[in-house]
């Protein structure tokens, strides 16, 4: 079953972390599907299609483990595939559709929650912000429009230095921005009025697994009593975690922390590099969503209005399984 070229480079990039942040990665995750749609060569027949499209949705997803936007984005193209019936025009024009649709909305929410969360900001605000989020981004600087934010800390992020793209994108859109390195958010939160952060997966009980370091500056944030805001597509909530699966923590490896070098040189050392940490609920005050601003104990009740559809059809890691099952029942 041959993959496009163009489909196994978008998935090579989201592995490498060419493409990375949450929603860049699941806009890239329904552009393969729509690749994959446009360039299928197969047999001319619906069943060798959805079977097709079913190994795509499994590549895509194998690519990175922790980032719930991707999978979701998957199976917001594939549910509407699998409950679609026609000839092969009739499904390869379902999945471009529900595709351009999914990437128009993820760009859609940005704006919202930027308009929304905007308005949770006091005026005069100092802002810290952790790692890259689009929709965080969206936060500060519709509130910078609004004339509320006079200055925000951007941390690097190590080890891919995320923050700096934050950096650059206020910058651009005229923010006052100082850069510091992750270990000085406690020596800056007496000056913070809002931590302001992203997320990459939102789960069940209001937790919320983000870029490694987020928990630190919630804790921090805890401490001095600074309000802590999420911003957050709700296509970045989880519904394996409501049948009680956790969230997979994806480790990276040793040499983008350690120079391959130095770890030869050192016999029997061991070099832990997480990509995410789980921010606990109690340390988060609200989340800010494109359907509006709910505080964490709410996140059961978007998962079963937004995701309801994921919970009784598909499982996390499993649809290509459930896919074919439903092929040969037809």
């Amino acid at each position: 079953m041959k993959v496009p070229d163009k489909v196994l480079e978008i998935a090579k990039a989201i592995r490498s972390m060419r493409i990375r942040g949450a929603g860049r990665i699941a806009r890239a995750a329904a552009e393969a599907l729509k690749i994959a749609a446009l360039e299928y060569s197969g047999p001319l027949d619906e069943k060798s299609f959805r079977k097709y499209m079913a190994h795509i949705a499994d590549l895509i997803i194998s690519t990175r483990p922790t980032a719930v936007s991707l999978p979701n984005a998957v199976y917001y193209v594939m549910y509407r595939l699998i409950t679609s019936h026609g000839d092969l025009n009739k499904l390869r024009e379902v999945v471009i559709n529900t595709a351009d649709r999914f990437i128009q909305e993820s760009i859609d929410a940005v704006r919202k929650i930027g308009e929304i969360g905007a308005r949770r900001i006091k005026n005069n605000s100092v802002i810290l912000t952790h790692c890259h989020s689009t929709a965080a981004v969206s936060v500060i600087t519709t509130a910078y429009r609004m004339g509320k934010v006079v200055k925000v800390y951007s941390t690097e992020t190590r080890p891919f230095f995320q923050g700096r793209i934050t950096t650059r994108y206020l910058l651009e859109a005229g923010v006052p921005v100082v850069q510091i390195p992750d270990s000085a958010v406690r020596y800056v939160m007496h000056e913070v009025d809002h931590v302001v952060v992203g997320a990459d997966t939102i789960a069940s009980n209001g937790a919320i697994v983000n870029k490694i370091g987020t928990s630190q500056v919630a804790l921090a944030a805890h401490e001095a009593r600074v309000r802590v805001f999420v911003a957050a597509e709700t296509y970045k909530f989880s519904p394996s975690t409501v049948i009680g699966e956790l969230v997979p923590i994806e480790m990276r490896p040793p040499e983008e922390i350690v120079p391959r070098e130095w770890i030869e040189s050192h016999p029997g050392i061991e070099v832990l590099n997480p990509a995410f940490d789980v921010t606990p609920p109690e340390y988060i005050d609200a989340i800010i969503t494109e359907i509006g601003v709910i505080p964490p104990q709410a996140a059961i009740l978007v998962l079963m209005d937004r995701m309801g559809w994921a919970l009784s059809k598909l499982k996390q890691g499993e649809i290509g399984k459930i896919f074919f099952e439903e092929t040969l029942e037809e």
